[in-house]
């Protein structure tokens, strides 16, 4: 009998030719269940990030076949951007909900912002870390321009505005309290009430409700903005509460086996959309490190994924909660926008939408017509690393491969004046810079971390404009210069983890962009920029 048993199990186990060799039960053991298996099958559809570069904290709404989305800025002005598209994927900036500087006079540093629009009026909410912490402001048109802002008395960050069928407005923010609100003046219509703890992660942000099937969803990140950030939701049938979680938690993260090694990390902070023909969708964020680590240079940046949402069911976020780089779902009818030359000539009256300040500019110390065709800056006494705003104009980096050139004319009457073109993020810079020395005009470049300075030899230069080069190339920086063409000389290189997130510290990304200052004393030479040039190198993200 024995034998016979034998037998048979070496007959059943035995393949049949043509089929497959059956997997052996400790190689089913030996697989990691938290691993889904991926399927990478057909044409790539879109690229994330869909927006990249420092756009971080996306928020957006959807009015009739219109998309429209804006970001956190923090220090930056104009603040928080507004993007609009026809397909999610491909966008267009159109405005900035911030400005004005009567908006905010007292200064700001904004955090992360919601979006969303209610009978005819575009609501966006947001923190001011100074002054007075949360308030909103309105549009009927998002390219602008945004009203002054109204005030909200309640604690915590990332605020969210929810619109009930029953007319009925309320707010909610990080510390997950829940208020019902007068859209009017902002004034809390009712006590605030905590109607869900998230499930324990650390730093819970970003908040936002939906209501579908008759339950209210409430979605926010957790986990903090690092590997470790994760998009959790609760649910239910009163917006009251008590919320109770989503078994399947978190629905969105790569802090798991399933996104170890991803080339996108730190994916969370997310807000969802009903697309016009019934799919939804999600948008967040995520960095691109720069090397076989956490670091990151570009920021946190606009990444999209299709949520598969049944009735009264949950959320589910690409089949298994993951994204990649490369996309191959379906769309919406892709719509593409205009992408405008790399190279600015400086000829019109202000620069595009994509500029920005450290703070509010003094408009004494930029000019667009004082010489045409000229970007003229005008140094100030203050530092570029220092808080007061600096005469600085930039624009975010946007791909880890990129070149940006521009070319300067500036003499300096005297020791201590320099202009330049830099990158800089969050305090720590490195700048390729002409200055003077006992009556030498000379270039050099400066790197900066924290209060560390370094500096390159001083190559003197003759009277006349100096061409400036950056080259990125993922994990390191270049810099070169030319007075005659195009025969550029290498300064300097360096690595480019020196102005990571991890190591500059902060929530933005990098900026290149263009400066002038006279280190503690106001500049008596103009910098004059002929152009500047942006543009990504070799087809390469």
């Amino acid at each position: 009998m024995k034998q016979i048993i034998v037998i048979l199990l070496v007959i059943i186990c035995y393949p049949i030719k043509g089929q497959d060799v059956p997997i052996s039960f400790s190689e089913l053991s030996a697989r990691n269940p938290f691993t889904p298996l991926e399927n990478n099958d057909g044409a790539v559809s879109y690229q994330n990030p869909v927006i990249p570069g420092f756009y971080s904290d996306p928020s957006v709404c959807r009015v009739g076949a219109d998309y429209y989305l804006i970001t956190s800025t923090f220090e930056y002005f104009p603040a928080v951007p507004v993007f609009h598209s026809k397909d999610l994927i491909n966008w267009e900036q159109i405005g900035h909900c911030i400005h004005r500087k009567d908006q905010l006079p007292e200064g700001f540093n904004l955090f992360a912002a919601t979006l969303r629009h209610h009978d005819g009026v575009f609501y966006m909410i947001t923190t001011n870390l100074f002054g007075k912490g949360n308030f909103y402001v309105t549009a009927t048109n998002p390219s602008g321009p945004w009203s002054d802002p109204i005030w909200v008395n309640a604690k915590g960050i990332d605020p969210d505005l929810f619109f009930d069928e029953d007319g009925k407005s309320y707010i909610i923010t990080s510390t997950f309290e829940l208020f019902q609100i007068d859209l009017d003046t902002g004034k809390l219509l009712s006590e605030g009430r905590k109607v869900w703890h998230g499930t324990g992660g650390r730093y819970p942000e970003g908040p936002h409700i939906y209501l579908k099937d008759g339950f209210y969803y409430l979605m926010a990140a957790e986990g903090g903005t690092e590997e470790a950030h994760c998009e959790t939701i609760a649910r239910s049938n009163s917006i009251w509460g008590p919320y109770a979680n989503n078994p399947a938690n978190p629905i969105l993260t790569h802090c798991n086996a399933a996104g170890q090694g991803k080339p996108i990390q730190g994916v969370g902070h997310a807000d969802m959309v009903k697309a016009e023909d019934g799919s939804w969708w999600v948008v967040f964020h995520g960095y691109r490190s720069i090397a076989n680590n956490p670091q990151h240079t570009l920021g946190r940046e606009t990444c999209l994924a299709p949520v598969s949402w049944p009735q009264n069911g949950w959320p589910v976020v690409n089949g298994n909660g993951t994204v990649n780089e490369e996309m191959n779902c379906p769309t919406l009818p892709l719509v593409p926008v205009n992408i405008e030359s790399g190279r600015l000539n400086f000829g019109e009256e202000q620069l595009g939408l994509e500029w920005n300040y450290i703070g509010v500019p003094d408009s004494h110390q930029y000019s667009l017509t004082e010489r045409k065709g000229y970007l003229r800056l005008r140094g100030s006494a203050s530092k570029i690393a220092e808080p007061d705003s600096p005469t600085f104009a930039g624009r975010r980096l946007q791909h880890l491969y990129f070149t940006a050139t521009t070319s300067l004319e500036f003499e300096p009457d005297k020791d201590g004046e320099e202009a330049g073109m830099i990158l800089l993020n969050n305090g720590s810079y490195f700048d390729m810079m002409i200055g003077r020395e006992a009556g030498q005009k000379y270039l050099s470049v400066k790197l900066m971390f924290g209060t560390t300075l370094s500096e390159s030899a001083r190559i003197p230069l003759s009277s006349g404009p100096v061409t400036l080069r950056i080259t990125g190339e993922k994990s390191s920086f270049s810099f070169s210069y030319a007075q005659d063409e195009d025969n550029f000389q290498e300064v300097e290189k360096v690595d480019a983890k020196f102005l990571s997130s991890e190591t500059a510290g902060g929530f933005t990304g990098v900026y290149v962009g263009l400066y002038a200052t006279g280190n503690g004393e106001a500049c008596s030479s103009d910098a004059d920029f002929d152009w500047f040039e942006y543009l990504p190198k070799d087809n390469k993200h």
